[in-house]
């Protein structure tokens, strides 16, 4: 099926596939539907989630758990990423990846799957590195968001996918350059995650960088923000970090003039 948003009269008016990419690098955890070996039924279970740069999802999971004994009999699966709040939960976004899921044993692999996902989740280094725990990369295959009343979309990985052609030296210096964004622009981070995200203050720190945008965490939440255009290599990335101030100020200086 090929990328499409349906049910909105005026689909220009809500980027449904940003969305998706949103909720793809912000949400937490998710529920994971595998298929029981011999059985009709799908099984659906609570995994916490991050990402790998492309943005393929990164699971981290037990042998001794059901989904992970689902997975390695059969590999497909589905995600289900949802945005929460008060009120009505349908009236949130979410997104369903359909996919299938590898085991990265290779230890180079293992080791990048590893950092990405501990910048998101610190407590799981208490368990990361226990015999029976294991690191899996979903390749995606398509999604499905639905993000409220008349705003839905599919897409395939093609669309949901981050490229990172011409980025492997920003992918590989990705450790370092969080050290010094982290130690350098606290501030510019957190005017990030109020002014251009919404969120309110704290001592937000990046703990991802890719080539459409950099992630932000502040104990249990989360903010994306995307950068307005690719940024391939570490220049382009000091280039960008000033205009993402000047845009936080922007927005910062309008929301006080409508107050």
């Amino acid at each position: 099926m090929t990328d499409a948003t349906i049910g909105n009269p005026d689909p220009s008016a809500y980027d449904a596939l940003a969305q998706a990419k949103e909720l793809l690098r912000s949400v937490r955890a998710g529920a994971l539907a595998t298929l029981v070996p011999g059985n009709a039924f799908p099984f659906a279970s609570l995994v916490n989630v991050a990402t790998a740069p492309d943005g393929s999802p990164i699971l981290l999971v037990s042998r001794l758990a059901a989904h992970t004994r689902h997975l390695a009999s059969d590999p497909r699966l589905s995600l289900l990423l949802a945005q929460t709040g008060a009120g009505d939960p349908l009236a949130y976004p979410r997104v369903t990846i359909m996919g299938t899921g590898e085991c990265v044993i290779d230890p180079d692999g293992r080791a990048a799957l590893k950092a990405r996902f501990l910048t998101k989740h610190p407590a799981s280094a208490l368990y990361a590195d226990f015999p029976d725990f294991s690191f899996w990369r979903v390749a995606m295959q398509e999604a499905h968001f639905n993000g409220g009343f008349a705003r839905a979309g599919y897409f395939k990985a093609a669309a949901l996918a981050t490229s990172l052609d011409g980025a492997e030296a920003l992918v590989a210096a990705e450790p370092q350059t969080l050290v010094e964004v982290n130690a350098r622009h606290q501030d510019a981070l957190a005017r990030f995650a109020a002014a251009l995200a919404g969120k309110s203050g704290g001592p937000w720190r990046a703990t991802g960088i890719d080539p459409e945008g950099i992630d932000l965490g502040c104990g249990d939440r989360t903010a994306r923000i995307a950068f307005p255009r690719p940024v391939r290599t570490l220049q382009d990335l000091r280039e960008i970090l000033p205009e993402l101030v000047e845009a936080a100020r922007r927005a910062a200086s309008s929301e006080a003039s409508d107050a």
